[in-house]
């Protein structure tokens, strides 16, 4: 029976001047240790590549955290001017309801019935949860705003500014508070009374206010002078038509200040208190006129008092 001999690799190492080195080795050791050399660097490879990747890795995740930071300091920002817009906001829907009442109260005052300008449900485009009663965003707030301003001022140039233009112009033309600046009082009311000159009764159109000879007149309202001059009864008078219907009569003048066809201002000195015409003693006889027909001007001297008060 043949025995096999077993192979051996043998590697002769030889240096000068010293002996010869042999080193002798199977082919499995050969095999063994190449495949310890290619684990190895399989290993290592593996090991570099795993690294490299580790470090980028790290530089996304840190490139990560700087966007991330970015964005909060970002984010915290827009958050500061959403609060700082909702309060705006906020503070332009308190003012709007403030102008709401003055409005109310100036179309009251130009006879207009009131008005909810608050836009009403539906009017604004719908959000996915909002409305039935869940408090709007920034955006919603300023949309409502800018509407209900719209519609303010709509109305206000629509509406209201006309008609209040009429109004104030009849409440400038209505005569109102004393034509006298002076303490006084009525002598003789307006209405039926004895006649001072003579029996019986007359028609007193008036009121006789007392003063001082040579205290100033002054005109109750705005208007023209429709007369100046000589009456029987009024003795030196002055008649202003103020618009509207609204007229009045200045009488017993000492001194008459305007001329016919001129305008004057409400509170101008027209001319000074006299005792001339049908008259006892130094008065002024008021009268006023609303389209044509005398009334009593007692309310039009109190209208001035409720003014001030």
């Amino acid at each position: 029976m043949r025995h096999r001999v077993p192979e051996r690799y043998t590697i002769l190492i030889t240096r000068t001047g010293q002996a010869p080195r042999v080193v002798t080795f199977r082919p499995v050791v050969l095999l063994m240790g190449l495949v310890l050399v290619l684990a190895w660097v399989g290993v290592t490879a593996f090991l570099y590549s795993r690294n490299l990747a580790l470090q980028e890795s790290e530089q996304r995740l840190a490139q990560l955290a700087e966007q991330t930071r970015v964005l909060a300091v970002r984010l915290s920002e827009e958050q500061s001017r959403n609060r700082a817009l909702a309060g705006d906001a906020a503070r332009l829907l308190e003012e709007l309801d403030r102008l709401e009442a003055e409005v109310d109260r100036l179309r009251e005052r130009a006879g207009l019935p009131k008005a909810e300008l608050t836009p009403a449900r539906g009017e604004l485009p719908a959000r996915d949860g909002q409305g039935g009663g869940v408090p709007l965003d920034t955006e919603g707030m300023l949309e409502l705003t800018a509407k209900r301003l719209e519609m303010l001022t709509d109305r206000l140039n629509d509406q209201i500014e006309p008609a209040l233009e009429e109004v104030l112009a009849r409440e400038e033309a209505r005569p109102a508070g004393y034509p006298l600046a002076v303490k006084t009082y009525i002598a003789s009311g307006f209405g039926t009374r004895r006649n001072p000159f003579g029996s019986g009764y007359e028609f007193h159109d008036g009121l006789d206010l007392p003063a001082n000879y040579g205290t100033p007149i002054h005109a109750t309202a705005a208007g023209k002078v429709i007369e100046a001059g000589w009456s029987r009864i009024f003795g030196n008078y002055v008649k202003i038509d103020h618009g509207y219907g609204y007229r009045t009569l200045y009488g017993h003048m000492s001194e008459i200040l305007v001329r016919e066809g001129e305008q004057v201002a409400r509170g101008q000195t027209i001319g000074r208190v006299g005792s001339t015409g049908r008259s006892s003693g130094p008065h002024l006889h008021y009268a006023v006129f609303v389209w044509g027909k005398a009334v009593n001007p007692v309310p039009y001297l109190e209208a001035s008092a409720r003014a001030a008060r």
